[in-house]
């Protein structure tokens, strides 16, 4: 029995466990068999606070789990798989609409863990476009975060695939350190908002191009040139390039929470203060945050989940 399982690795989950840990709370973190989330597929981190010179993103999750581990957290490198969220019947009769059922039984591959509290903090992963050379040059040169790595690309060229709001804000970031950015959408047409599509239409280092797509990311150990296919047409040309971000959205972690109340695009909705629709049940991190998407802010909301928790268990043992 535990007094909080934690289901992810990164900023956010880490952090949490740091947190509970310190309140003397007994906490499981289930790491997943890629434990660490983003940040160990990111190179220098420059943007997160106390390291003046930067600090690698593997190392930085280490550290977090080194500190996870001091203060006593478990940390199980298994995938969570399935758990049981299930709430009671209400005194009105209303099925699954009272208080959650105690404790919570949750299973990481095919062993069950119990919790009085769980937090989720299972983040969100990039959409990528899946081509040649893409995957073995993400985080060198290859990102799907313009905040995160645009210092990187100071007077350099980039590309950005992508149609949305989210595209456009990567395309008017990069364009205030690149020479050139060059915005590359499948489409005719982008589905951003109008105003965003204007602000990069009168930035004039920022290229468009149309009905088009990358279908080979090329380099020896970095990113020097992609491939580009022309829809219509069929015809490919090769681009030299520094770096290729992709902004074609994310995929927030949520299929397995089965009675976990999610948005339309399948973020874990957040009541009040990182509580879910369940009782008990936090949330902490990208899986819910689809606005900032920063190591600083996740970490934030996994102080503020695993503080959330501390509260909730307090008043239950009253």
């Amino acid at each position: 029995m535990y007094d909080v399982v934690i289901i992810g690795s990164g900023p956010a989950g880490l952090t949490a466990a740091i947190y509970t840990t310190r309140a003397n709370l007994k906490t499981l973190v289930i790491a997943g068999d890629r434990w660490g989330g983003q940040l160990m597929l990111t190179s220098l981190v420059e943007n997160y606070p106390g390291f003046p010179e930067g600090i690698q993103g593997p190392d930085l999750m280490m550290n977090m789990r080194k500190q996870a581990e001091h203060h006593g957290a478990e940390i199980l490198d298994s995938a969570f798989t399935k758990g049981d969220f299930t709430r009671l019947p209400s005194p009105d009769g209303e099925a699954n609409g009272g208080q959650a059922k105690q404790p919570f039984k949750i299973w990481a591959g095919e062993k069950e863990y119990q919790a009085k509290s769980v937090i989720i903090a299972s983040g969100a992963d990039a959409r990528w476009l899946n081509v040649p050379g893409e995957k073995e040059k993400i985080g060198r040169g290859v990102s799907s975060c313009a905040t995160c790595d645009a210092a990187f690309f100071r007077k350099k060229v980039v590309i950005v695939v992508g149609g949305g709001d989210s595209a456009m804000e990567e395309s008017l970031v990069l364009s205030r350190v690149a020479t050139q950015v060059t915005l590359i959408h499948r489409r005719d047409s982008f589905r951003a908002s109008q105003i965003m599509q204007d602000r990069v239409k009168e930035t004039p280092n920022i290229k468009i191009l149309f009905n088009s797509e990358i279908t080979e990311v090329q380099g020896e150990m970095k990113v020097e040139k992609v491939k580009i296919k022309n829809i219509p047409s069929g015809e490919v040309t090769e681009m030299p390039v520094d770096g290729v971000f992709v902004a074609i959205g994310h995929i927030p972690n949520t299929k397995v929470f089965e009675g976990i109340d999610l948005d339309e695009q399948g973020y874990v909705k957040v009541a009040n203060h990182y509580h879910t629709n369940v009782e008990g049940v936090f949330v902490a991190g990208d899986v819910h945050d689809r606005a900032y998407r920063q190591a600083v802010t996740a970490a934030g909301f996994g102080s503020a989940a695993a503080l959330e928790a501390e509260r909730w268990l307090a008043k239950q043992a009253k």
